[in-house]
């Protein structure tokens, strides 16, 4: 029996792989890198039901062209002569509309919460992955006025579509930070959320899945694919020939070159982000997103991760330190009393979050295909959302109902 080639070895096809196994498949994960630094590891690690809104929201327009202007904002869009960018743009743009965000909400919703029931399941079948899993929900910190009332707006919605949604005064915010000054208006607690560790996630879970007889093709390019029929038969890579029963191409930010080699349309930009860790001191106890900025902060224990930005990138990595500096200006911003240190650069990690369009992933079969499977264009919700999509993946694969509807993922809905 030949196996199946997951492509590409982040948290996706991590995730892919765990519940393939537990079918009794046989798995090769190829990926370009040595899997030693991805996006998967250096991230905030929340887990959001709370985030229902898709990247591609009407406000984006406006205030993307704002922050055009300003190197340390959250949002950048670098302006050049690319076929491939303006095409995303124009497919960001018409999709940036109240339909189709109302359209996407229930889907992003539903795969969120299907993930954390199975990060659940998780932490209580494999104790020994030490995960820092923390239910402590996500807070949202705001301070002007006029954020003050799109976050009490984003609120409202949020029950409105089943969550629970706290809003905060300052006084609350001290019974819950109370080891230093919080510089806010208020802020929205979302107590269904949790965050974790992604660095133990990602590490525990490769160790398990080698120690299951999954095998790892690291440093591999992909090249081309054999086909015929509506189906591949085999993955040419610059290591040679890799037969398959089926393919599924997990390979976030190159995801959409892969999908052009195998001839079909899959519209991803790189979003990238930065992150550094800093010593937890004062102790900042809250998982937060301090929303003027978009900048996430991640507690585990006596250290503390502050990341964000969204740079459209594609698939350049370079590091834009003017990027870091703005997260890093925030910090004392919103923690006055925080004792932050500006990273030295190889502190830096920094990763492309596979961005679609309309701010949907693509999960589901590759048009044309019979063999051939997508889990991709998470943005920045990798993490919240790889166990559901690892799972559903899977259920495709065994041609079993998916536990999720996932019209709104489908693959080929570009064109």
């Amino acid at each position: 029996m030949k196996p199946t080639l997951i492509i590409g070895g982040g948290i996706v096809g991590l995730f892919t792989a765990y519940f393939l196994q537990k079918e009794g498949i046989e798995v090769t994960i190829i990926d370009r890198t040595d899997l030693q630094d991805n996006c998967s590891t250096g991230n905030a690690g929340m887990i959001v039901p709370s985030h229902i809104i898709p990247l591609a929201a009407p406000g984006m327009i406006t205030k993307g062209i704002s922050w055009m202007f300003s190197s340390k904002s959250p949002f950048y869009i670098h302006p050049r002569l690319d076929y491939k960018l303006l095409q995303w743009c124009l497919l960001f743009f018409k999709s940036a509309n109240e339909k189709q965000v109302k359209k996407s909400i229930p889907f992003l919703k539903n795969l969120s919460l299907l993930s954390k029931s199975l990060y659940l399941e998780f932490k209580a079948k494999h104790p020994e992955a030490a995960l820092a899993l923390a239910e402590k929900g996500l807070m949202m910190a705001y301070q002007t006025e006029a954020v003050e009332k799109e976050e009490i707006e984003f609120a409202h919605l949020a029950r409105k579509y089943g969550l629970k949604a706290d809003i905060l005064t300052p006084d609350d915010i001290k019974k819950i930070e109370p080891n230093l000054e919080v510089k806010a208006r208020g802020a929205v607690l979302f107590p269904g959320d949790a965050h974790l560790d992604p660095g133990a996630l990602y590490g525990f879970l490769k160790k398990y899945l080698e120690e299951k007889g999954v095998k790892f093709q690291f440093n591999t390019q992909v090249e081309g694919f054999e086909s015929s029929g509506g189906k591949v038969h085999a993955v040419i890579t610059d290591k040679g020939r890799f037969e398959a029963e089926k393919v599924m191409l997990c390979g976030g930010s190159w995801s959409g070159e892969l999908a052009k080699m195998l001839g079909f349309t899959l519209p991803m930009m790189g979003g990238k982000g930065y992150s550094f860790i800093q010593k937890n001191k004062p102790e900042i106890k809250q998982a937060t997103i301090l929303t003027e900025m978009k900048v996430a902060v991640s507690p585990y224990g006596e250290n503390v991760r502050f990341g964000g930005t969204m740079e459209i990138a594609g698939t350049n990595q370079s590091i834009n330190i003017n990027r870091v500096r703005g997260i890093f200006e925030s910090i004392n911003r919103y923690y006055p009393d925080f004792e932050a240190k500006f990273p030295e650069e190889n502190q830096i990690w920094k990763g492309l979050r596979p961005c679609s369009p309309d701010g949907l992933p693509y999960i589901g079969f590759a048009p044309g295909y019979s063999n051939v499977l997508v889990g991709s264009g998470h943005s920045m919700m990798g993490i919240s959302m790889a166990p559901g999509t690892g799972k559903i993946l899977a259920e495709l694969h065994q041609q079993k109902d998916t536990t999720l509807e996932i019209q709104g993922f489908e693959v080929g809905r570009f064109g």
